[in-house]
């Protein structure tokens, strides 16, 4: 009998549905990716100018450096955000360089998650949450948010979006090692206000729980909201590892920088699973980032600042994409920040219930299917940002991202759009040919009744005359003479 390959710790996660749907996009010609993660546009160019100087200028940036991180990174990161989070952060003690926040995000579950712990993961959320949390042997714990009401004919927010104070509080329980924050969220580019952030942190601390917080998104925020980090909070710095991207700072998501701070009683096991798992990020990677942060500390808060200039430019990508969703029926839920946002299929869902797929499949991942093969637009069905068991709750939101270029989706867009506007025309045209058949027909209708009517007058006419004739007549014979009346 041949031996089991497959580790149980891989049971029920190795179907991946980015996989699918990207493979699915592919096999289609022209389809405009709006479904992952990523820019598609050049970095900006003092980031560039910095990875050319790492890889054509010093020769030793082509070997291993420290194995916990460039001394040059280490050192910005902990004088830059040392500053954002009142912390004095020790390059050596509380900074660990990663392959990408994916590798700080596995590094940390490994690290710190034993089998039968649980680890409470807010929905919808980054779907890599939920399967580190099972290879390292913890059981996830879903809380979802939810949003509020909103009046008609108002658009939905991100911001609408919130926790249920008494549900979370009862996630918390002897058994809970964990907590795992999004903010700025991704899919739903939700920020988490102070008020939410004291909530979790006031829980975590009653608990004894660690906060793991990805804050990938945290210079990509828009329309006046402000991005707090949970470790800037009282009480908050030596039970957070705060888990931050180079790619999604610096539009670099190839380069595979991440990085985690947090204090030392946490990342010294950290540093024991890096060491013998990755052990060592790019040389010249780490290089190239390090200098980015070092001109960004120099322009931080001016209208120079790449983190002042980038989230402007994005906004307005969101604003675009906004104005593409709504021109063809759809409803998106407008974000605070990140690269993404979700809108509202149920329109569709009620116009098209059904839509080809397994009966059993989301609806969610039958129309992404549809759109990309009717469309040429790849998005996210939500379902893959959520539990199991909730994924009916989810399965008429979508995901795009919208930091792309506007021309190869604004083709697309304005096909779907004048096919719309086209389907409408004929909707328009087909109620107006009912209207004017229904009018033929009562046209007809009261033609026929009329006839009816003048038939049934003309004969009731006749029939008088002809009474009036009789009475007539005897009326002359009574009337006569006798001696005409006997001839």
């Amino acid at each position: 009998m041949a031996k089991r390959l497959q580790a149980r710790r891989l049971d029920g996660i190795d179907h991946n549905p980015w996989v699918e749907f990207v493979k699915l996009a592919s096999e289609e010609a022209d389809v405009v990716n709006l479904g992952q993660g990523f820019p598609d546009f050049s970095p900006p160019e003092f980031a560039v100018e910095a990875f050319q100087h790492a890889v054509s200028g010093d020769f030793m940036l082509n070997q291993y450096t420290k194995a916990f991180g460039y001394p040059p990174l280490t050192k910005i990161l902990a004088s830059f955000f040392g500053k954002l989070l009142g912390q004095e952060i020790d390059p050596l003690k509380n900074v660990l360089v990663t392959v990408g926040a994916y590798g700080a995000l596995f590094t940390a579950f490994q690290a710190l998650v034993d089998e039968g712990d649980e680890v409470i993961i807010v929905e919808p959320f980054f779907d890599c949450y939920e399967p580190m949390t099972l290879m390292a042997g913890g059981r996830p714990v879903f809380v979802s948010l939810k949003p509020s009401p909103i009046q008609k004919g108002e658009p939905d927010s991100s911001s609408n979006w919130q926790l249920d104070p008494t549900e979370l509080a009862s996630k918390f329980t002897s058994r809970t090692k964990a907590f795992i924050l999004n903010t700025p969220n991704n899919p739903l580019g939700k920020v988490f206000s102070r008020e939410e952030l004291e909530l979790v942190a006031s829980l975590c601390q009653q608990h004894d729980v660690v906060c793991i917080t990805d804050e990938v998104y945290q210079w990509l925020v828009f329309d006046g909201f402000q991005h707090i980090s949970i470790a800037s909070l009282p009480g908050m710095w030596e039970r957070t590892l705060t888990i931050g991207s180079a790619g999604k700072t610096f539009s670099v998501t190839g380069w595979k920088v991440g990085w985690v701070l947090g204090p030392d009683r946490l990342m010294k096991h950290l540093r024991t699973v890096h060491q013998n798992s990755i052990y060592h990020c790019a040389t010249q990677c780490q290089a190239a980032v390090a200098q980015s942060f070092e001109r960004e500390q120099l322009h931080f808060g001016q209208p120079s600042s790449y983190f002042v200039q980038f989230p402007q430019y994005i906004q307005r990508c969101r604003d675009h994409m906004i104005q593409s969703l709504q021109s063809v029926g759809l409803r998106p839920v407008i974000p605070q920040a990140s690269y993404f946002l979700i809108t509202d299929i149920s329109d569709f869902k009620n116009k098209m219930p059904d839509l080809p797929g397994a009966a059993d499949e989301p609806y969610d991942r039958r129309f992404v299917k549809w759109m990309i093969k009717n469309k040429g637009l790849m998005a996210i069905p939500v379902s893959t940002f959520v539990s199991v068991p909730h994924q009916k709750f989810f399965d008429h939101y979508i995901r795009f991202c919208f930091v792309k270029g506007e021309h190869g989706q604004r083709v697309e867009w304005r096909k779907w759009k004048q096919q719309k506007q086209e389907e409408k025309k004929k909707w328009k045209d087909l109620k107006m040919t009912k209207k004017l058949e229904r009018q033929r027909a009562q046209e007809e209708q009261a033609k026929g009744q009329h006839e009816e009517e003048a038939a049934a007058q003309s004969e009731e006419r006749g029939l008088v005359h002809a009474v009036v004739s009789a009475l007539c007549q005897d009326r002359v014979r009574e009337d006569a003479p006798e001696t005409l009346m006997s001839e």
